[in-house]
């Protein structure tokens, strides 16, 4: 198994990648810098939020015509006027409240005030808003009632029909109660009544209160105005249904307060036009400021908070003179930084947009006489909100707070720009640094490749020596390594030389005294000799005869290179040579028996046929040796015309673990000695490696998957 390596160019880059380290912390330098920033912005936001609170200390003008003074507010009492935008058109049509209608309030059973039966919801219940624009204050009523009752054409009585009462303490500090009965939908005016009484008797029609009431399927639609001026902060309206005008029974009044009851009514918030008018200049401060009251209802608002950035960050414009590096880095470096970095929202949902009353921890504290500030997301998550809220203060009393808020999207612009610039000046020391690192690490890796080719190429795959290695002039490391394997595979090619010509010459040196000593006990052998005397010169004869052997051997593989370069290449019928051996191996070895199994026919290859039987023999010999007597050696000729295979099986002993691909060189053997009666060198199989290697072919030898034996494949690939 072949380990993982990693080439110098990619240790070189690895570790080049530390210099990534120098805009990790440039990138936590300028965070840091950002934490400093808000802290600066969040003082900044508190002495802002200081300042507009001590324009507004001690000034009781400025909220005794508030509710400010209550303990408590009563939610559906106590009323709050949301500023509008444009004047309501009074037609019955609520369709001008819609961009309203999440501060619209229900009123059912829970806001009861007189209950003559049962009460059913679907008899009365109505929805009801208040809107301020300009001088007037704007009323609306969405009823549901099962059984509208309009007042008779010709009835003087305004209270055996369905009827809305108003009741108010007026700008002189009077109680004043109105009644709205209409004939039928259309214009309405209401019906100033008789002081000092708790009926319903008229006195006169007050066309300062107008509206318009309009029928629906499911009940009626009511919209009123009326002046801002002609009333305080108390004020409460009542609804009253009738469903039989003969008996005039009045099932219920449902409505904000009871209007009999002048220390019943509840408030309405107004927002204050002066504290308005103090706040009108804040505008331009680039932030959103808000003044509360002690109950955090809203009595003034300046400024927008998706303008409200805080830092105001300017890019400076090179485009002109650079546009090309405008182009690089709008199109290729800004969008990879912004990978990293959060861009400020363009845009982001203002969940406080409309809001009359305001919550939150910094609000809280405030209220509680103790500046504070708070951050927090928006709605959708997108900015990051800081308010500062600080009290108002009047008679030592807390009568309402300054809310400041902005965003952190200036900041953060700051901060993207800084990074921005660094990230530059960074990437191209990385880069730079980077690609010199490179080209030193390729070029390194080049020389030593080429080093590496050349020793490869020095060597064939038996071992050979067929090339040299140049040496390189260049006086470094690897320059005098490659000299130094110059010397060496100049020496081991002489001393491989040496090796190659001592096999013959030892064969030609001993083969005269062999020849010798053999006409010697061959003599001797024609003389009378004891018994003991005969054994001892038949062994001496045995001795020479595998003598001789092994010099036949020492020389076989030196005369089989030499037969393979003088060999005729020819076509030749694999499947013919394979039928013809078999054979000829079931005569020469009548103890074992050959199965010959062919899946092909007429498999043409080129090479010599008598190599190709001499690698089959030296093969099937090896297998003879180490299987046992009477058993079955399996001769396979397996695959097709362009990829095939022979396959020679034996059963008998496996092969050593991790030996199976040392067997194939030169001089290996794994026969135990004490049962070797013929004398091997390790040649066989070595052989037959040659002679596939000269028919292009591959050869292993691996135990059979069954464990029964050993297989050794000859595998054939043609393009």
């Amino acid at each position: 198994m072949n380990k993982w390596r990693i080439g110098l160019r990619v240790q070189l880059l690895f570790f080049s990648s530390f210099l990534f380290a120098i805009p990790y912390l440039g990138y936590q330098y300028v965070w840091e810098l950002e934490t400093y920033l808000r802290i600066g912005q969040e003082q900044t936001m508190l002495g802002t939020a200081r300042a507009v609170a001590t324009a507004l200390h001690e000034r009781p003008k400025l909220f005794n015509v508030q509710s400010s003074f209550m303990s408590n507010v009563r939610p559906g009492t106590d009323l709050y006027a949301h500023s509008i935008d444009y004047p309501i058109q009074l037609d019955g049509d609520a369709s001008d409240w819609d961009e309203y209608k999440a501060f619209k309030l229900n009123y059912a059973e829970q806001n009861l005030i007189q209950m003559q039966q049962a009460y059913r919801v679907q008899s009365l219940s109505f929805r009801h808003m208040i809107g301020r624009y300009d001088k007037f204050l704007y009323a609306l009523f969405e009823v549901l009632d099962d059984n509208l009752v309009f007042r008779a054409r010709n009835s003087l009585r305004i209270d055996r029909n369905d009827y809305l009462q108003v009741a108010m303490i007026d700008i002189k500090g009077d109680f004043q109660r109105y009644v709205i009965a209409p004939m039928q939908s259309g214009w309405v005016n209401a019906y100033l009544l008789k002081p000092n009484t708790k009926g319903i008797q008229p006195d006169r029609l007050e066309t300062k209160i107008q509206g318009y009431w309009q029928q629906t399927e499911n009940g009626y639609t009511i919209e009123l105005r009326l002046p801002v001026g002609m009333m305080s902060s108390k004020i409460a309206f009542a609804i009253t249904d009738v469903d039989d005008p003969k008996i005039g029974f009045a099932k219920y009044t449902l409505g904000t307060a009871d209007p009999t009851k002048q220390d019943s009514l509840g408030t309405v918030l107004i927002p204050s036009p002066d504290i308005e008018n103090i706040l009108k200049g804040l505008k331009y401060s680039n932030a959103r400021v808000w003044v509360i009251d002690k109950h955090m209802r809203v009595l003034a608002k300046s400024g927008e908070i998706q303008s409200a950035s805080g830092v105001q960050a300017q890019r400076s414009n090179q485009a002109e003179k650079h546009s090309w590096w405008q182009y690089v880095e709008n199109e290729w470096l800004l969008p990879v930084y912004y990978k990293i970095l959060t861009k400020p929202p363009a845009d982001f949902v203002d969940d406080l947009e409309n809001a009359y009353a305001l919550q939150g921890q910094d609000v809280e504290e405030a209220l509680d006489g103790t500046p504070s500030s708070l951050w927090r997301l928006s709605a959708d998550k997108k900015a990051v909100i800081l308010s500062a809220a600080h009290p108002i203060f009047i008679d030592e009393q807390v009568m309402g707070a300054v809310v400041v808020e902005q965003t952190t999207n200036g900041i953060r612009t700051l901060r993207n720009q800084a990074l921005e610039n660094q990230f530059h000046f960074i990437l191209a020391v990385i880069v730079l640094g980077t690609l010199s690192l490179f080209l030193l690490a390729s070029r390194i890796s080049w020389r030593i490749r080429k080093l590496r080719n050349e020793a490869e190429g020095a060597i064939d795959s038996s071992g050979k020596i067929i090339g040299e290695i140049k040496a390189s002039p260049t006086n470094d490391e690897i320059g005098d390594l490659s000299r130094t394997f110059n010397n060496v595979l100049s020496k081991l090619n002489q001393y491989n030389s040496y090796l190659e010509n001592m096999a013959s010459r030892l064969s030609h040196e001993l083969r005269t005294p062999v020849a010798i000593v053999n006409s010697s006990l061959d003599n001797l052998s024609l003389e009378q000799h004891s018994p003991d005397n005969q054994a001892y010169i038949d062994r001496a004869k045995e001795g020479i005869n595998r003598l001789s052997k092994i010099l036949t051997n020492m020389s076989e593989a030196t005369r089989l290179e030499q037969a393979i370069q003088r060999s005729d290449i020819e076509m030749f019928n694999v499947d013919e040579v394979l039928s013809g051996c078999s054979q000829g191996y079931r005569l020469a070895y009548p103890a074992r028996r050959f199965l010959l199994e062919s899946e092909l026919q007429k498999v043409v290859i080129s090479g010599a046929p008598e190599l190709f039987a001499q690698m089959l023999d030296k093969i099937v010999a090896n297998a003879i040796e180490f299987s046992p007597i009477d058993s079955v050696i399996k001769i396979a000729l397996k695959g097709n015309t362009n990829a095939f295979r022979i396959q020679i099986s034996n059963q008998g002993p496996l092969l050593p673990e991790n030996m199976q691909k040392e067997l194939l060189d030169s001089m290996i053997s794994v026969r135990k000695e004490q049962n070797t009666e013929q004398p091997h060198l390790g040649l066989g199989l070595y052989i037959a490696k040659m002679i596939a290697l000269f028919h292009h072919a591959e050869i292993n030898i691996d135990n059979q998957t069954d464990e029964s034996g050993v297989v050794v494949t000859i595998s054939f690939k043609f393009r």
